[in-house]
């Protein structure tokens, strides 16, 4: 099993681009949320087993997709044995918009790790917001929570900006250094009954 595991919905392909950045930077494993809002099979055994889960989603109206909340909801099964209690977490989400109110998505994604007890990681990066700062810059969104990235709407998942997904891969580092440094070792399923 993966140590890390990005669990994502992505609606158009967009937020599956900046996932697969992630996972790039990180070395983590993929887990796509389907158009239904379930898991593969075994999902739930491989976010048990991760030492940090990744979440995704795009940000439609200022918060989550249905479809991740649909996941979300369904994690009250862990949440009850506190299987993902220790484990690191982090998220990220991408719209249209510079902003978009992607910081509510964010802040929904932070409030869903420390429900479940988990340790969240930011980006670690500044943000670059000198005028000589280009779109194509690190962070240029300048989201410390967590990764934002913006895609205008008519552009197609090929179309991202280079930039974002350079700052998804240096997210994904971020991660996979806060694991080595931070994460505990998965838990088995035996040990759940006495934490």
């Amino acid at each position: 099993m993966s140590k890390i595991v990005i669990v994502y919905h992505s609606g158009y392909g967009h937020t599956k681009k900046v996932a697969e950045a992630v996972a790039q930077g990180s070395g983590g494993e993929l887990l796509a949320i389907d158009a239904e809002g379930n898991l593969p099979e075994g999902g739930w055994d491989k976010l048990n087993a991760a030492q940090a889960i990744v979440f995704g989603t795009p940000t439609y109206m200022g918060s989550v997709s249905w479809q991740f909340k649909k996941f979300a909801d369904a994690s009250s099964k862990p949440w009850y044995t506190q299987a993902w209690k220790d484990k690191l977490a982090a998220g990220f989400t991408n719209s249209a918009s510079m902003n978009g109110d992607k910081l509510s998505t964010l802040h929904y994604l932070f409030t869903l790790s420390q429900q479940h007890g988990m340790l969240w990681v930011g980006t670690g990066m500044m943000p670059s917001n000198a005028k000589a700062s280009t779109r194509n810059d690190i962070n240029y969104v300048a989201s410390s929570s967590g990764l934002m990235t913006a895609t205008p709407s008519d552009a197609s998942a090929d179309e991202m900006v280079p930039g974002d997904i350079e700052t998804a891969k240096k997210f994904g580092q971020r991660i996979a250094q806060a694991v080595g440094k931070f994460a505990a070792p998965a838990r088995e399923a035996s040990d759940l009954a006495f934490a």
